[in-house]
């Protein structure tokens, strides 16, 4: 199996957040994280029905148009009662369509939404949900290799919290009574999906 070394490694993304991120996360490691936007790579649609597909289809797209190693993230939340929903379309519940107004993102119609279909199966309904990241890194040669992180909970209402994003202010990891939102940053990112997923590249790449 190939190894990372120091050097470049072209992030999959055009979002800045996420750079800064997984930048922190392999900064001690020698590792120059570049971003698939910076490069002017085009974004490849999500075609797949997993998040290892589309981790998979993002980071091969990276280092065939660049050259260089690349990794990808895709992640989402499963709720136990929707069987597994909205799963790899987690972003995708919360764009708004022509008639709920601009353009854009709304995450709590998107949380709005998965709270209605659980009151619609009734008060009983389990409210086990998890959220998942897998990370692909991606040769040019075309040599893959992945890791799947996973972080336990269930869901809450109304949404708690401001420190968080997407679906975090609904989320209550297991052995806590606050939600995603409500922990210090360094804490979620400690315990959270992508910290499991990094954990495992950084012991096979870097261990």
């Amino acid at each position: 199996m190939k190894r990372l070394g120091s050097g470049s490694l072209v992030i999959a993304t055009h979002n800045a957040g996420k750079l800064k991120e997984i930048s922190a996360l392999l900064g001690p490691y020698g590792v120059n994280c570049l971003s698939a936007g910076s490069l002017g790579l085009p974004e490849p649609a999500e075609t797949g029905t997993t998040f290892v597909q589309n981790a998979l289809i993002k980071a091969r797209a990276s280092a065939e148009a660049s050259g260089i190693v690349s990794l990808a993230d895709d992640s989402g939340l499963s709720v136990a009662a929707l069987d597994g929903r909205p799963g790899v379309y987690t972003a995708d519940w919360a764009e708004r369509q022509w008639f709920e107004g601009k353009p854009g993102r709304d995450w709590y119609m998107a949380m709005g939404k998965v709270e209605g279909m659980l009151c619609e199966a009734g008060p009983e309904t389990p409210r086990d949900a998890w959220f998942s990241c897998v990370l692909a890194l991606a040769w040019p040669d075309g040599e893959t290799a992945v890791y799947e992180g996973r972080v336990d909970g269930s869901l809450t209402w109304p949404p708690r919290g401001t420190m968080g994003f997407g679906y975090d202010p609904v989320f209550v990891p297991r052995g806590s009574e606050i939600t995603f939102a409500e922990l210090d940053p360094e804490e979620k990112h400690r315990i959270s999906h992508r910290a499991d997923a990094f954990a495992k590249l950084v012991t096979e790449q870097f261990g």
